[in-house]
């Protein structure tokens, strides 16, 4: 097996293991495989769940651990820094109101909490206090409304912040 690629070993691995149909799998699974062959062994995984097998493994590729995963622990420096199901951890984390405005009218979001940062001729307000009506308002005034709403943290946005 030393003979083969990363990617190759990475793929025989899991095989080599589920040819035994374990009752638990622990693994990193997903390191140096390309993007087709990390689909392949997430259906993998996904149809061992289903039949009752408990997977448990190791990434840093969180929007696949978000797709994959009921729960999820974080950890650094040894600790576990945060541990639950990934909706729980999702919703802790507070909503966060994105609002794009195209061709904002200068200033039009000074005073509402929050960051504005400008690209182009779109205008995105981000924030996770105020009142969404009133943010609402002020960005109809001062341009198209391309984009609005709440939105929960990605995994990868709750890792930052737990590891910080």
């Amino acid at each position: 097996m030393q003979s083969l690629s990363l990617g190759n070993q990475q793929r025989v691995q899991p095989a080599v293991a589920l040819v035994h149909r374990p009752e638990v799998l622990v693994d990193e699974p997903f390191s140096g495989l390309d993007p087709i062959a990390v689909e392949a062994l997430a259906a993998v995984s996904q149809e061992r769940r289903r039949g009752g097998v408990p997977v448990i493994f190791s990434s840093h590729q969180l929007e696949l651990v978000e797709r994959q995963c009921d729960s999820v622990g974080i950890l650094s420096a040894g600790r576990m820094v945060a541990t639950g199901a990934v909706a729980e951890l999702r919703s802790a984390e507070g909503n966060t109101v994105r609002v794009v405005v195209r061709d904002a009218a200068p200033g039009w979001a000074d005073g509402l909490p929050g960051t504005v940062s400008v690209n182009g001729d779109r205008h995105v307000l981000r924030t996770t206090d105020g009142d969404d009506q009133e943010i609402l308002r002020r960005a109809v005034k001062a341009g198209r409304v391309e984009h609005f709403g709440v939105e929960q943290p990605t995994l990868t946005e709750i890792f930052k912040e737990a590891v910080a």
